[in-house]
């Protein structure tokens, strides 16, 4: 055998106890598991848990994981397969139109970095281009709201039948070419224009071939539970197996709410309903700061919501919109500026408003926080992103309780003080809420981020420690790993983390990133296989 890692306590990714084995890796795949074993290296796993690699089940490393292919972010943190094309927003399928407005609206997710080669148009080009060499594996949703981009445009409306058949068509190809599914991101234009009735039509091809619908809901502060609800409805008549992208309950009006979201989808799980969902265990939230905008303002694209901006009397009516009434992009809440924190800018003339709350700043600056907020959005071309503090432990605790819970980090990897959880999301978990506070075992934590997760993706051969399984594996020290990555020093990899492999390369060797590019896209199959 190539490796073999003795001693180790194994944590198999399926919940069980853990057990003291050798395991011994051969090419990609775990050769055998056992004791005295030998081959040309052998690692010293004593004291060390052995675990499948993470799967990180909602990440927007779309780009970067091309800009930068090491992906130190994600290996060092002991992920080896992440979800890609979330949030209804990415960039296959495209056109050139649809592309270029993509890399303007999400510049504060993911950069548009300069001279980036975009060789792809559509699903499966884009999976080539991962397989050119990428350090973890992918897999890819079908991003509803870039097929409405591409279908319908920019418009407020609903899609025409023959629009409507164009997506079905779309998504069909995407999943034929290797998605694993669908997302949707329904508080982000243009996919936040699609009515209920077109959500099903799409989930019904999604369903039919094999794959299943991960939504970023309608809202997640009022009405959050409705928003669920619709999203249970939608997979219920679609026949579709769904998974609740970070299933959070944010804002004031939702602290202490998780049991409802819980007995909601308890109901659902007892009357034969297929779901799952992710969370990352983190209180705020991230994302472009121009997401909090009403819809109906950012109609048309970026130049005509700029143009809206600069009308003074449109301006006070998103205002009032998103001061007093709570806007669709802001979760039906009314913002409150001082829980809301530029932590990206793309313009050196704003780096002085990171790290700071908008009602901060618009104090020091002597002006009203929402002039400050759309001079922003004015300045940066919607290329700002922000922080959201809106959580609550109480709820974050329950959820990742629940059987169906699986880990996401939702990092964004961009920006000046991008979110801890780009970098800190798994041993967050292993070491605050396995170690510290015991709101999970050990195993049980293991198989919510590892096979659970392969078991949604249909991934076989993949999430659990057995011999024939794929090497995606993971060392850790469980009484010393923990995130390191804070908010104002986000970018600093975790700790007790010694081993990393990906397909049976080393990623993390001995604590230090190797730069291997051993991952490849895990392309949906019908019937499972990857």
């Amino acid at each position: 055998m190539d490796t073999v890692f003795r001693g180790a306590q194994v944590a198999d990714g399926t919940g069980a106890a853990p057990y003291r084995a050798d395991v011994g890796v051969s090419g990609d795949r775990i050769a055998e598991i056992g004791t005295g074993l030998t081959g040309r290296r052998i690692v010293d796993a004593g004291g060390l848990v052995l675990a499948p690699g993470f799967i990180d089940m909602h990440s927007h490393s779309d780009l970067q994981i091309l800009v930068e292919p090491g992906h130190v972010a994600k290996v060092s943190q002991g992920v080896t397969t992440e979800v890609l094309g979330q949030d209804g927003l990415s960039y296959a399928p495209v056109d050139d139109t649809t592309l270029a407005a993509l890399r303007g609206q999400l510049a504060g997710w993911n950069d548009d970095p300069a001279g980036f080669d975009w060789n792809w148009r559509s699903v499966g080009e884009y999976l080539d281009r991962l397989d050119r060499g990428i350090a973890v594996n992918a897999a890819y949703l079908v991003p509803q709201g870039s097929l409405r981009m591409l279908a319908v445009g920019l418009d407020d409306r609903p899609a025409t039948e023959s629009e409507l058949d164009t997506m079905r068509e779309l998504v069909a190809t995407g999943l034929a070419e290797g998605a694993a599914g669908m997302s949707s991101g329904l508080t982000y234009t243009p996919g936040m224009y699609a009515s209920t009735d077109e959500l099903v039509a799409l989930c019904e091809v999604v369903g039919r071939h094999g794959g299943y619908y991960s939504p970023h809901h309608r809202g997640y502060g009022a009405g959050a539970l409705a928003a669920f609800g619709e999203m249970i409805d939608v997979a219920r008549r679609a026949s579709c197996p769904l998974h609740f992208a970070h299933a959070t309950m944010n804002f004031s009006v939702n602290k202490g709410k998780a049991p409802e979201l819980l007995n909601l989808i308890d109901r659902a799980l007892d009357d034969g309903a297929d779901i799952s969902l992710d969370t990352y265990p983190y209180l705020p939230g991230a994302t472009y700061l121009s997401a909090l905008l009403p819809s109906w303002a950012a109609e048309g694209g970026l130049d005509a919501t700029i143009a809206r901006l600069s009308n003074m009397d449109t301006r006070e009516r998103i205002r009032q919109e998103i001061e007093e009434t709570g806007s669709d992009g802001a979760h039906g809440v009314p913002i409150d500026w001082a829980v809301i924190e530029i932590n990206g800018v793309r313009r050196p003339r704003n780096t002085h408003l990171v790290g700071h709350s908008i009602a901060e700043s618009a104090r020091r600056a002597g002006i009203p926080p929402a002039e400050l907020y759309f001079d922003v959005l004015i300045s940066e071309r919607f290329g700002a992103s922000c922080l959201m503090h809106v959580g609550h432990e109480e709820n974050v605790q329950a959820i990742m309780r629940h059987p169906t819970h699986t880990g996401g980090s939702d990092g964004l990897l961009v920006g000046d003080r991008p979110h801890p959880r780009a970098w800190g999301t798994f041993p967050r978990y292993l070491a605050r809420y396995v170690r510290e506070l015991g709101v999970l075992g050990l195993a049980d934590c293991v198989a919510h981020l590892t096979g659970r997760s392969a078991k949604r993706l249909k991934l076989a051969g993949r999430g659990l420690v057995k011999e024939s399984y794929a090497a995606d594996l993971v060392l850790f020290d469980p009484e010393t790993v923990r995130d390191t990555a804070t908010f104002d020093n986000p970018r600093q990899r975790a700790e007790g983390i010694p081993y990393v492999f990906v397909n049976g390369v080393a990623a993390i060797d001995d604590g230090r990133p190797t730069g291997a590019l051993a991952g490849h896209s895990l392309r949906n199959r019908t019937g499972g296989t990857a």
